[in-house]
């Protein structure tokens, strides 16, 4: 085996609507949302080695290897496979944690997909999806790397198109945990079911972002501003909130004025992630 490192990227994805429409005997919601990646996000450099053993970098305070999503995703393969082959893979964050953009899930399906290929495991895309799936509801979706509409707990899925807009995506100073939204007494829980083709001729909407904003006033304060520029919403549970345009200058113009409370980026929305896009030519 030739340990030659490779650059994989772990993209970021939004919801670009967010339905909850019931609650299930054990807790769980049904959902409806519709995915869509961004051409922006974290990267995972990966050195394959003949060692057996996978190794991280840089350590992530507070989180054991062994309980790193990472970690997890390549020893799901090595488990399933009776591979005997190791890695190195050095991560570079640049998406927040408890954004409500997928970071630790993208980080999963990426080292799902780029150990595959390397250590030419041969597994197919259903393989490792399932395997996904065990690490998170929102890995398999990564893994698949197509713009999809979601439902069930967000298993179901079912490959769909989106425009390509371009978003200023913003964080307020404040992370929220999805677990504090999803057992809130007040959270809206029966939303119709609706078809996918009457949801995309339908404005889009978070069912999570009215009890957040009354929650978390750095959100509320985050999504009024935006909304002063663009069709503003929160992606999942939060904390982050995006503004939608239809061009990249005007949402880097955006971008310029935002205020010193706030930290964003721009990235254009995709139908086909670039994990895809980068497996295709190695």
């Amino acid at each position: 085996m030739t340990q030659t490192t490779s650059v994989w990227p772990a993209p970021a994805k939004l919801n670009l609507f967010l339905y909850i429409t019931g609650q299930r005997d054990n807790g769980y919601h049904d959902l409806q949302t519709l995915f869509q990646f961004l051409d922006y996000g974290d990267t995972l450099s990966i050195t394959p080695n003949n060692s057996g053993e996978v190794t991280l970098s840089p350590e992530i305070e507070g989180v054991p290897a062994d309980e790193n999503l990472i970690y997890r995703a390549a020893m799901a393969i090595k488990e399933k496979t009776g591979s005997t082959l190791g890695a190195h893979i050095h991560v570079e964050k640049v998406l927040p944690m408890g954004g409500g953009l997928g970071g630790g899930s993208s980080n999963a399906a990426t080292t799902l997909v780029a150990l595959n290929h390397l250590w030419e495991a041969q597994l197919s895309v259903d393989e490792l999806a399932d395997m996904g799936l065990t690490l998170g509801a929102d890995v398999p979706v990564f893994v698949r790397g197509t713009t999809a509409f979601a439902e069930g707990v967000g298993e179901l899925l079912q490959p769909a198109e989106a425009e390509e807009k371009w978003y200023l995506v913003a964080k307020p100073e404040v992370s929220i945990a999805t677990a504090k939204i999803f057992g809130h007494p007040s959270l809206t829980r029966n939303t119709p079911k609706r078809t996918l083709n009457a949801l995309l001729a339908a404005d889009y909407e978070n069912d999570c972002e009215k009890i957040v904003r009354e929650l978390f006033p750095e959100v509320d304060k985050a999504i009024s501003w935006l909304l002063e520029y663009a069709p503003s919403r929160l992606t999942g549970t939060g904390a982050c909130v995006f503004a939608e345009f239809e061009n990249e200058e005007d949402a880097r113009a955006t971008l310029n004025k935002l205020p010193d409370w706030l930290t964003g980026f721009v990235a254009r929305g995709v139908n086909t992630s670039p994990l895809l896009s980068t497996l295709k030519v190695q």
